[in-house]
């Protein structure tokens, strides 16, 4: 009899062996412009900063070599994490969500969030959003959020040449930022799935403040100083809280993650923690205690802060009882940022992308194979290092998955399951992925066969070969991409270029009913216009 149990029970799915009360905790932590090689278990021999506590996560679960990103920039890439959807099929083509920006989430589009409190979890977005939100800002208002736009009755000419430079508000400025930061911001984190949601939307953006939940955290009174733009601190001018400290950030992301983990474990309620992380992507607003700890620059610097604060979030899941019964992710949402002082770096011995070809914002590996790590204690075999192509859009048919529920045909068309992979399978969980450099250029992956069908990075510069339409490599013998194939194979062209408007027709990546994408898709190569580059860019 007893023996007929056990048989029973081993026939049953493995998700379905999590009983209500046991199931997991999520956490989900997104570092901001972290290079693939910027993580010392990456990159032992080209890797000079110390990153302690994400390896010793790795050494607790499970590496990925070939973990991917939907994009070499920002908001794309989150878009499809949160809702394993691929960003191109939405209207974000290239680029990323602008300053005072619309959401680029439909409110009814499933996410990771949306999902996990469907099965009873709590749920938190702490950190950087960048995925927009509806502002409470008028057409006529819009002006005044910028200092370089004055009225011209609004202030004398030494006041307004004050105003540019960033270091005077208007008393009609100062009143319309009354008026929009006193209201709730709608369209945000709280509308997509997420409990509470509190950070800084951008923090090197305005509003120059954090926000929590749907409202601002105090009311801005005056623009940003100019000494916070210079030196890869702050890149936009904006409304600010008064003594705004850019280095207050990354403790206060921290310490308010711990705080809801603690929360929730003493509630015994399950939940869901998504830490989108705002470095180490500028502002590189080191605090002292890290200052010159690298040795090599502040990006490093910053780099080893991340590190810490990691450390500090991963230490207090585990004093609250909680980490055992935790799925952990951590990854990044593309490749370092060239202009942080990569090629000083690389002279100093350390190589943000590792072996990799390019950086942010790239269609070759750099821009968005990305670390990605998971710990999952009793699931995940410690010490594994895992060479299957994976991607995070994965993460939301993993969660599935987990639950024991069959997402609907309107989600997750781009998400495949990572559950057989963390079990210890090591065959491909799926057999294609698209990424897309900043400027939108689609590079194709069909197992260690990669397709851009564009000229160069298809990023911020050009680089690469430019007499060659088109370019196509072999991961598996040149994971460099330094030997652009294309004119050697045009059957294996053909084949990607067919494979890749399949794709875009379908809707989706996965199994299941066609769907229609959002919007037209741009399809590469693009026709050249006259006098215009063949890839250039509406």
């Amino acid at each position: 009899m007893k023996a007929a149990l056990v048989a029973s029970l081993l026939l049953l799915p493995c998700a379905t062996l999590f009983a209500a009360d046991t199931k997991p905790n999520i956490l989900v932590i997104l570092a901001d412009d972290l290079g693939y090689g910027d993580v010392q278990c990456n990159n032992p021999q080209r890797g000079k900063i110390p990153t302690p506590h994400i390896d010793k996560l790795a050494a607790q679960g499970m590496r990925f070599t070939d973990g991917h990103s939907s994009s070499g920039v920002c908001s794309p890439s989150r878009y499809t994490l949160l809702t394993g959807r691929y960003h191109w099929r939405t209207r974000l083509q290239g680029g990323i969500v602008g300053v005072f920006g619309e959401p680029l989430i439909a409110p009814d589009r499933m996410t990771i969030a949306t999902l996990a409190k469907q099965q009873g979890y709590r749920t938190a977005c702490i950190g950087k959003w960048h995925l927009g939100w509806d502002w409470p800002v008028t057409k006529e208002q819009r002006p005044l959020l910028s200092p370089t736009k004055q009225p011209d009755d609004e202030a004398s000419k030494a006041n307004k040449k004050a105003a540019a430079a960033g270091a005077v508000a208007t008393e009609q400025q100062i009143a319309a930022w009354r008026d929009i930061f006193s209201k709730p911001i709608a369209g945000g984190p709280s509308t997509r799935g997420f409990d509470l949601y509190f950070g800084t939307d951008v923090p090197n953006w305005p509003p120059f403040c954090f926000i929590e939940n749907d409202r601002t955290l105090g009311i801005p009174t005056e623009f940003l100083p100019r000494e916070y733009m210079v030196k890869n601190q702050a890149s936009q001018q904006g409304p600010a809280l008064k003594d705004w400290k850019l280095e207050g950030i990354m403790p206060t992301l921290g310490t308010r993650t711990i705080q809801f983990i603690n929360e929730a474990a003493e509630k015994k309620e399950p939940f869901l923690v998504y830490l989108p992380l705002t470095s180490p992507h500028t502002p590189l607003a080191v605090n002292p205690e890290w200052k010159d700890k690298s040795r090599l620059n502040p990006f490093a610097d910053f780099v080893m802060e991340t590190d810490a604060v990691v450390g500090r979030v991963l230490d207090a899941l585990e004093k609250s009882g909680a980490a055992e019964n935790t799925l952990v992710i951590f990854t990044s949402d593309n490749g370092c940022a060239p202009y942080i002082g990569v090629k000083d770096l690389e002279q100093m011995g350390h190589y943000p992308s590792g072996p990799l070809r390019g950086y942010k914002a790239d269609a070759w590996e750099g821009g968005h194979r990305v670390p990605f790590i998971v710990r999952w204690p009793g699931v995940v075999k410690a010490g594994g290092v895992c060479n299957q192509l994976v991607y995070q859009a994965d993460f939301l048919r993993t969660f599935a998955d987990v639950f024991g529920v069959k997402l609907p045909d309107t989600a997750g068309e781009d998400s495949f399951s990572l559950m057989p992979l963390l079990k210890g399978n090591d065959k491909p969980i799926r057999e294609n992925a698209v990424s897309a450099s900043s400027q939108g250029t689609p590079a194709l992956r069909r197992g260690s066969w990669k397709y851009i069908p564009a000229p160069g990075s298809g990023g911020w510069g050009t680089g690469g070969d430019q007499s060659q339409p088109v370019q196509l490599y072999n991961l598996a013998d040149d994971l460099g991409e330094t030997k652009n194939l294309a004119a050697a194979m045009p059957e294996k062209v053909a084949e990607m270029k067919a494979l890749l408007e399949k794709l875009i027709t379908d809707g989706r990546s996965t199994p299941g009913a066609l769907q229609k994408n959002d919007v037209e898709v741009i399809r590469y190569p693009r026709a050249a216009a006259p006098g215009r580059k063949a890839n250039a860019r509406k």
